[in-house]
């Protein structure tokens, strides 16, 4: 494993151990060249996955892309982190043993959005808006219209603050 600071290859493993969930090994390491340590994750791949785009444009599928998306909707959330983690593996493991090795971007942000909704509504509106390329006010409205429609909380299940004016 080459080492993140100093690009050197002669790296080793200090400690391992599974995650919480047990999807993916955790392996502590330090760079027998600069000193520097460092945390990898070792994780199944059951089959190499390709993304096609709206535009027809095919990449490979980027476990990381994904996590930063996903982070940027949960940022400054409440939301706890091994829950996210368990989302993005479960939507991972979903997609590589559906038996398809070409998957469509909307089918990626679909099972987010699914995911999101579950977890926390805020972050569920922030990625949506992205997602579905929201471009005025009348699109939240739609949103949260659906999202009071099927009785899901649009505060996360919070009281509303009372006005102190």
């Amino acid at each position: 494993m080459r080492c993140p600071y100093c690009g050197g290859d002669e790296t080793q493993v200090k400690d391992s151990r599974p995650t919480e969930d047990n999807t993916a090994i955790r392996r502590r390491r330090v760079c027998s060249t600069c000193g520097g340590r460092f945390t990898t994750f070792e994780r199944v791949q059951l089959r190499e996955l390709t993304v096609v785009k709206r535009n027809g444009r095919r990449v490979v599928f980027d476990r990381e892309k994904l996590a930063r998306s996903v982070q940027i909707a949960v940022r400054k959330r409440p939301v706890d982190p091994e829950k996210i983690e368990r989302m993005i593996s479960g939507i991972v493991r979903q997609l590589e043993s559906s038996g398809e090795s070409e998957v469509p971007a909307e089918e990626i942000g679909t099972l987010v959005m699914e995911g999101l909704r579950g977890l926390d509504d805020v972050a569920y509106v922030r990625f949506a808006s992205v997602y579905k390329n929201f471009r005025e006010a009348r699109d939240f409205e739609a949103l949260l219209g659906e999202l009071n429609a099927d009785g899901t909380p649009v505060n996360g299940g919070r009281e509303p603050e009372a006005d102190e004016s």
